[in-house]
């Protein structure tokens, strides 16, 4: 057995129906071929993966001891495991420019490195399939106007289509956390390079959303705004009152000084 350890944020999901579901989410959007399964725990999914013909399905874990399980029980065979930290593995370099997708149940604590991760190797990652914190779901699916939406949200629905598509109780877990969970889907858009400098967009986004009670005028006084934006009608809004092109259009903009 798999003992759940905290400070790796385990919570084991022991339903198989829920699981035959997540790994039914996973589309092959865009004709891609790789999986990549992050942090396989007790083999829920894997067992699932591994069943799919359609998939060329690797996995990556960092606890040593579901390594063992993996390999001993569920006798999935090494070369389909890199045993390591995700965080730390460059896709790039282990997969090559090769297209691919990433599912899995991502540990509350690190889901959102993960997901900066993806941003990333955008060009590379195609699809994301993955059961995280329901409150982090929401917030990345969330619209503009929404007091959700964040930095997540507009920086992912850049360059992905989000999908939310289930949520999950606490009780189905090993140990139970005390949240709920929700499965959300990512598939890439048709946006390979925005028009924009992409270090300015995502440093306008962090700015607005650190301080997203204030106006943009106020929040964004960090970053020097240019003269010739100071009367634009955004700096009145707030962050979550502007769409993910608004974003787009407002950087593009500034670097019209």
């Amino acid at each position: 057995m798999v003992t759940p350890k905290k400070s790796l944020g385990q919570h084991f999901l022991k339903d198989d129906s829920i699981a035959q579901d997540i790994v039914d989410c996973l589309t092959l959007h865009h004709n891609y071929r790789k999986v990549l399964e992050i942090g396989a725990g007790t083999g829920v999914l894997t067992k699932f993966l591994l069943n799919r013909t359609d998939i060329d399905f690797q996995l990556v874990e960092i606890d040593t001891e579901s390594v063992n399980y993996l390999k001993n029980v569920l006798k999935v065979a090494p070369k389909k495991i890199i045993a390591g930290d995700f965080l730390a593995l460059d896709l790039s370099k282990h997969f090559g420019a090769t297209p691919m997708g990433i599912i899995g149940n991502f540990p509350y604590n690190i889901s959102s490195q993960i997901f900066f991760q993806v941003l990333a190797h955008r060009q590379q990652v195609q699809e994301v399939v993955c059961m995280l914190q329901k409150e982090v779901a929401e917030r990345i699916a969330a619209k503009h106007g929404n007091k959700t939406y964040g930095i997540l949200s507009v920086l992912l629905q850049a360059f992905y289509t989000i999908e939310y598509k289930f949520t999950v109780h606490e009780h189905v877990f090993n140990p139970p956390p005390k949240v709920k969970s929700a499965v959300i889907r990512l598939a890439r858009n048709e946006v390979q390079n925005l028009p924009c400098d992409e270090k300015l967009f995502t440093q306008i986004v962090k700015a607005g959303f650190n301080q997203r009670r204030k106006t943009l005028r106020n929040a964004l006084k960090v970053l020097g705004v240019p003269t010739h934006l100071q009367e634009h009608p955004f700096m009145e809004k707030r962050a979550e009152q502007l769409s993910v092109q608004d974003f787009i259009t407002f950087a593009t903009m500034w670097q019209q000084a």
